[in-house]
């Protein structure tokens, strides 16, 4: 019996251990989660939304992401409470026209930047637009005047999905979208108010790329694809590659954004009630000042153990391009802990066979 009950013992601390090691959402990964509504992800619940293709946390109010429907929707942004997935203002663009939006980000200037870069001919349009405006101050159903920025490459016409406002710099950037790998566009270091912005090609991103997003210190960017997705560590103005991003399998992968502790991408797809799934980062792919700001590190050096810890609970799910689910958060941790669970199971067994082979052993 004694044989027994240590096994069950051990078994509990094994079970135990998986569960708080695989979890990702407990411990102080948990307190760092919880600073932001959104950080375990929620579902686009307006009707209207059947094509959402940009995403971009607010600055003004927290907790609230912005996006908007692909091509012919009309010139309609969103804006959604992180907590609820429910659309808490719509912001009408007045005098626009748009052809085929397919992102949006905010500046540090306050203002809110949609992208109709789209060109589905793969760069039939000589031009293209953005369209700012200023994050209003109280959310609710509005009409607000926009400005109209006319966008050109140095290098002439190209299909495009993907718009980021540097948060530091207020620098707008476009990455090109090609079955063989796009490129990172900059543009002036300020829009013009009249005349076109001139694009100029600043570095290669081998991706199909559908969407990108800075972090909220401007220390990484992240680039997505439909399959896949790229970390980049930002030094002066240029992007040097960290690795390979975990992205969840979605039905149409279209966007992506920092939550603005910056230590978790959210991921959105096109679709009727569409989801938006969490990936939290580790390690060098979080953003230089959450990696400051993690207790863990106090302990160990910049790439070791002391950060270790404190990422391990924090533990991204790997259901990325390979994954065969939906790409949910936790799809590793639950894996694991199954795992451990029938590893525990089986000692129990074992021990409990030999206790009655043993006649029930000692007391």
């Amino acid at each position: 019996m004694r044989r027994l009950v240590r096994a069950l013992g051990a078994a509990t601390v094994i079970v135990l251990a998986g569960t708080a090691g695989a979890a990702g959402t407990t411990g102080a990964a948990g307190a760092a989660w919880a600073a932001d509504p959104a950080a375990d992800g929620f579902t686009i619940e307006d009707e209207r939304i059947t094509e959402s293709s940009g995403l971009a946390a607010s600055r003004a109010h927290p907790g609230v992401y912005w996006t908007h429907n692909d091509s012919d929707d009309g010139p309609y942004v969103y804006a959604i409470d992180g907590r609820t997935g429910e659309t808490v203002a719509t912001v009408t663009l007045a005098g626009i026209t748009p052809r085929d939006v397919e992102a949006v980000s905010v500046g540090p200037d306050g203002d809110v930047y949609v992208g109709d870069i789209g060109d589905n001919f793969g760069g039939r349009w000589p031009e293209v637009w953005i369209y700012r405006f200023a994050e209003p101050e109280r959310l609710a159903d509005q009409a607000v005047e926009a400005t109209r920025h006319t966008v050109r490459y140095a290098d002439g016409p190209r299909d495009a999905e993907s718009l980021a406002v540097h948060p530091v710099t207020g620098r707008v950037y476009i990455v090109s979208k090609h079955r063989d790998g796009g490129a990172l566009y900059a543009g002036p270091e300020k829009l013009p108010a009249s005349g076109a912005a001139t694009f100029t090609r600043v570095a290669d991103i081998g991706l199909w790329a559908t969407d990108a997003a800075f972090s909220p210190d401007g220390t990484r960017l992240a680039v997505r694809g439909y399959f896949g997705g790229t970390m980049y560590a930002w030094e002066d103005g240029r992007p040097r590659e960290l690795g390979r991003l975990t992205v969840p399998v979605q039905r149409q992968g279209e966007s992506v954004t920092f939550t603005p502790d910056g230590r978790t991408l959210l991921y959105g797809t096109e679709g009727e009630r569409s989801p938006v799934r969490p990936m939290p980062l580790t390690e060098e792919q979080l953003p230089e000042s959450a990696r400051e700001e993690e207790p863990g590190r106090a302990g160990g050096d910049e790439t070791g153990e002391g950060a270790g810890d404190e990422a391990g609970d924090r533990k991204p799910d790997t259901a990325g391009d390979d994954a065969t689910g939906d790409g949910d958060g936790g799809g590793e941790g639950s894996t694991l802990g199954f795992v451990l669970a029938l590893g525990a199971g089986a000692a129990l067994l074992l021990a409990l066979r030999r206790s009655k082979r043993r006649g029930g052993g000692s007391s």
